[in-house]
């Protein structure tokens, strides 16, 4: 028997619209087994924060199956939607759909996201994951028998997993999943951490939550570099120092209020996240690695292996000679020392100011000194990072 073809709109739009219903979310909480994995990870995070790069410190543990940015296809199979769907969907809903993937990943179904690949896998079988090679899990026995593990000498190549692995069997990843123990999850779709309440409260969860920050000048320089065609208003700011008109300053203003409300919420310390939360400054893991990668698997419960060390040690000292390393989007190869604060020799000390005065409040939650004049941005010899210490939510 062939397999059917397309979804027709209206079925397809009755089929989404029945996954994200909330009701249906809290049906799924009663049949999650509960044999699930020991530790379950989640970093939580915004766009160019520094997250492919932390990502991979939990990515080299040899007991841990990383999955990266798996409600990219919730959002794509969304997006791709008719226009009615999306009239229909409201943040609760899709918050919904969030969750309910999040809760069957932890429980090693990857047979669920399914619902969301297009193209449809056919028999568990997909060539569309998302950033597949991202994951040693994906890439490596059981799931790829001709897999192993990236060498530093490997070029930021995210094809090579699929060219030596072919198509990816869902079924054999969720065995992975199982054998592995620990399942950790990065994510930049949430908006707020206290969307993940319901996660957190689930007994069937051992759920922990990275929080990791950047200064949000650093975001947008980040931002500007990596999605060219999105910022080019930005670029002409940053180029002449005039503000065009059209420039879309709702981007860094929600980022900053969201990434404000999270931290407030954990720095809080409400019962739901006590000893689930925890607060990393991309900058403070820049300067010291290895400590706060320490500190990352103390909290997370788990101890970091020699793997995990050796993985440090090769990426936060490199020269990036080759210049396709640095225009490689997702690079996490990198001197951290030196791009902790390298934004301040790319942007403009006008849209630094105006960033400043969107993100004020952020800006002091976090630690992040202000510049009142060009010499003082381009001064790299006092750093604008407060020193704070965020302790662990207990």
């Amino acid at each position: 028997m062939q397999r059917r073809g397309p979804v027709p709109d209206r079925l397809e739009e009755t089929r989404l619209i029945e996954r994200v219903d909330d009701s249906r979310w809290r049906a799924l909480c009663d049949w999650m087994p509960v044999d699930s994995p020991g530790k379950h990870i989640l970093l939580f995070a915004t766009t160019r924060s520094g997250s492919s790069f932390t990502g991979q410190l939990l990515n080299q543990h040899p007991e841990i199956f990383y999955v990266y940015e798996p409600l990219y296809h919730v959002q794509q199979a969304f997006t791709n939607s008719s226009s009615r769907l999306r009239r229909t969907l409201d943040r609760r809903a899709l918050l919904g759909a969030y969750r309910d993937l999040l809760l069957n990943l932890y429980a090693c179904d990857l047979h669920f996201i399914e619902n969301y690949i297009r193209p449809e896998p056919q028999d568990h079988v997909t060539n569309s994951f998302f950033r597949r090679s991202s994951s040693h899990a994906l890439c490596s026995p059981p799931v790829c028998l001709e897999g192993g593990e990236v060498t530093a000498s490997d070029p930021p190549d995210e094809s090579w997993c699929p060219k030596k692995c072919g198509a990816l069997n869902l079924t054999l990843a969720s065995m992975s999943c199982l054998s592995r123990g620990h399942v950790a999850i990065k994510t930049v779709r949430v908006p707020e951490v206290g969307d993940l309440r319901t996660l957190t409260e689930d007994p069937r969860l051992d759920l922990k939550i990275i929080h990791l920050v950047r200064d949000p000048r650093a975001i947008l320089a980040s931002r500007m570099m990596a999605f060219s065609d999105q910022f080019r208003a930005w670029k002409i700011w940053n180029a002449t120092g005039r503000q065009p008109r059209y420039v879309d300053l709702s981007q860094i203003t929600s980022t900053c209020k969201d990434m404000a409300a999270s931290a407030e919420t954990g720095l809080q310390r409400p019962a739901w996240l006590r000893g689930r939360y925890l607060l990393v400054r991309y900058e403070d893991l820049a300067l010291n690695p290895r400590d706060k990668a320490g500190e990352i698997y103390r909290f997370a419960g788990l101890e970091m292996e020699d793997r995990v060390r050796t993985w440090i040690a090769k990426n936060t000292n490199s020269n990036a000679s080759s210049p396709s390393e640095w225009n490689y989007r997702y690079s996490t190869t990198r001197d951290s020392r030196a791009t902790a604060e390298s934004w301040r020799l790319r942007l403009g000390y006008d849209i630094v100011r105006t960033v400043q005065n969107l993100c004020n409040d952020t800006l002091a939650l976090l630690g992040y000194k202000q510049v009142h004049s060009a010499a003082q941005l381009r001064n790299l010899s006092h750093s604008l990072v407060e020193h704070r210490t965020f302790q662990p939510v207990t």
